[in-house]
């Protein structure tokens, strides 16, 4: 039975596999403050709940767009590091949720939304799913992940394109760049899964806890670098780019940095 946690999360135990699933398809099931706690209280059931996995995935038709960009457009200082600061959170509760964390991406993963798939321990993509770290076209940059640990997955200078340029990666592309561990039909993503959470449920759930904490040295050398972006990213909110490339995205017009900078 699937249970909706309110704040646009629902949980549901499916065989061996606890699965979160992000529910505000109306906005690309981005996060903001309420849902990204939300989504901190559904992994802390999960740890609770007996299986031997946690799935996270996106309803509708995308994974997730990353933090709500209506609140952006019109935040205020301390917003904005609430925000960002909190987006760390939430990431580091998938790192250090003591169960294996699969990400089943259904659909777009856009700015820190590939971050959010890059702090999963696997990410298994339907293949029609596309990826684009644009926070530099929206007046941010990917730090929480995108410049440190999906670098050291693809390649320095594939990690420099990805974020420079913004560009949309297929779920194909993805893969062959270390995103992705698996690329499957739409239709087979479940099962493709559900495949994964079987073989993980054959391991010994303490060992893999293990296994994963000790994996997390390369996130863990990153954070510092992580916490120092987020600061320059709040320091740099009154040169007015992350107001206006915001506002630009939601408007469907090319943003003016230049301008808004003067």
């Amino acid at each position: 039975m699937t249970a909706p946690l309110g704040q646009g999360v629902r949980t549901e135990r499916r065989g061996d596999a606890w699965w979160v699933t992000l529910d505000r398809p109306d906005r690309a099931n981005a996060f903001d403050e309420p849902m990204r706690r939300a989504i901190i209280a559904a992994l802390d059931e999960g740890a609770a709940s007996g299986a031997a996995a946690t799935v996270l995935t996106g309803a509708g038709r995308s994974f997730c767009a990353g933090g709500l960009l209506e609140d952006i457009a019109s935040a205020t200082h301390p917003e904005i590091r609430a925000l960002y600061f909190g987006s760390l959170e939430l990431f580091e509760a998938i790192r250090n949720h003591p169960l294996p964390v699969v990400a089943a991406v259904n659909g777009p993963a856009v700015g820190g939304g590939v971050e959010l798939v890059g702090a999963c321990d696997l990410a298994v993509a339907a293949e029609h799913a596309w990826f684009s770290m644009n926070s530099v076209r929206v007046g941010s940059a990917p730090v929480l992940g995108g410049t440190g640990v999906l670098a050291l997955a693809m390649g320095e200078k594939h990690a420099r394109e990805a974020m420079m340029l913004g560009g949309r990666h297929t779920a194909a592309d993805a893969m062959a760049r270390g995103w992705v561990n698996r690329v499957v039909p739409r239709d087979d993503l479940e099962a493709e899964v559900g495949s994964i959470v079987v073989e993980l449920a054959k391991a010994s759930p303490r060992s893999l806890e293990i296994a994963k904490m000790s994996a997390n040295v390369w996130w863990n050398m990153s954070r510092h670098s992580m916490v120092a972006g987020l600061e320059a990213l709040v320091r740099s909110f009154s040169s007015g780019d992350l107001h206006e490339g915001a506002q630009a995205l939601l408007e469907r017009r090319e943003p003016q940095f230049r301008m808004a900078a003067t």
